[in-house]
C-alpha cells in the first residue's frame, strides 16, 4: 500500500500542483485546505508524513503540529516556512519535527524529503506498516510531435537528442504532464523553478520561447505549447491546428 501524505496548505494553487506532482510519484495524497479540514481527515486516516503550512490564516502549523503531537502516535512532519523566518524553523524543531522546508520549494525537492522520512519511521517510531520504499515516477515516455520525452532521465530525442537545461526540462514537464489544460504564469512558477531562483513570472515566457525553438517545428507559430492570451500556457500533444 502506498504510504499516505497529509498536505496542509491554504494557496490553492500550490496545494494543487504539490498534491497532483506527488500522486503522480506513487504516494496517496491527502490534501486540506485548513487545519480544521486536516482535523478530520486525521481522526479517520493513518498518515504517514504531514507537510504542514507554518502561515495559516485560521490556525498556524505550529499550533496543528502540537495537537498532533498530543495525539501520540504522529506522521512524520515537515514544515513549509517562508524564507527569512528562522525563528518559525527553530521553534519547529523544539517541537520535534522532522524537517522543514523554505517556501517557494521546488516539488522534487519536498518528495525527496518525504522520502528521507519514509525510509527511516520503521527504525524511529516502531511502525513496520510504512514501507521503507524507493518511489519512482509511473509517468510514460511522452510524445511531442516527433520528439520523445523520458521524463526520468530527461532525454528528449527524435532522430537526434535535443538538449534541454535542467530549468527548461522542469518547465517542460510541468507543462507535458498536464495536457490540455491551460496552467497560469504563475502556476508554472510554482510547479517549474528552484527555490532559490530570482526568477518572476514574466521569465517564464523567455523559457517557454527557449523550449518553443527546441520542440516546435515552426517556433513562431506554435502547435504544442501554445499561448492562451492573457491566461498563460496549455501542452496541446497531438498538436491538433487551432480552430
Amino acid at each position: 500500500m502506498s504510504p499516505t501524505v497529509a498536505i496542509v496548505e491554504d494557496e490553492e494553487d500550490l496545494r494543487g500542483a504539490v498534491a497532483e506532482y506527488l500522486t503522480g510519484c506513487g504516494l496517496r495524497i491527502l490534501a486540506a485546505a485548513s487545519a480544521e479540514e486536516f482535523r478530520v481527515l486525521a481522526q479517520s486516516e493513518a498518515l504517514d508524513v504531514a507537510v504542514l503550512d507554518i502561515a495559516m490564516p485560521d490556525e498556524t502549523g505550529l499550533s496543528l503540529a502540537r495537537w498532533i503531537k498530543a495525539r501520540g502516535s504522529r506522521p512524520g512532519i515537515i514544515f513549509a516556512t517562508a524564507a527569512g523566518k528562522p525563528h518559525d524553523r527553530i521553534r519547529g524543531l523544539e517541537l520535534g519535527d522532522d524537517d522543514y522546508i523554505v517556501k517557494p520549494y521546488e516539488l522534487r525537492e519536498l518528495l525527496a524529503r518525504i522520502k528521507s522520512i519514509l525510509r527511516r519511521l520503521p527504525e524511529e517510531s516502531g511502525r513496520r506498516d510504512i514501507p521503507a520504499m524507493e518511489i519512482v515516477s509511473s509517468t510514460p515516455v511522452i510524445q511531442i510531435g516527433r520528439l520523445s520525452l523520458e521524463p526520468e532521465s530527461g532525454r528528449l530525442a527524435g532522430g537526434e537528442a535535443v538538449s534541454l537545461s535542467h530549468k527548461e526540462l522542469e518547465l517542460l514537464l510541468a507543462l507535458a504532464r498536464r495536457p490540455n489544460r491551460l496552467l497560469t504564469r504563475a502556476q508554472l512558477l510554482n510547479l517549474a523553478c528552484t527555490p532559490d531562483s530570482d526568477l518572476d513570472i514574466r521569465s517564464i515566457d523567455v523559457r517557454i520561447a527557449r523550449l518553443r525553438a527546441k520542440v516546435e517545428p515552426t517556433p513562431d507559430k506554435p502547435r504544442y505549447i501554445r499561448t492562451v492570451r492573457g491566461e498563460g500556457y496549455m501542452f496541446v500533444p497531438d498538436g491538433n491546428e487551432q480552430n
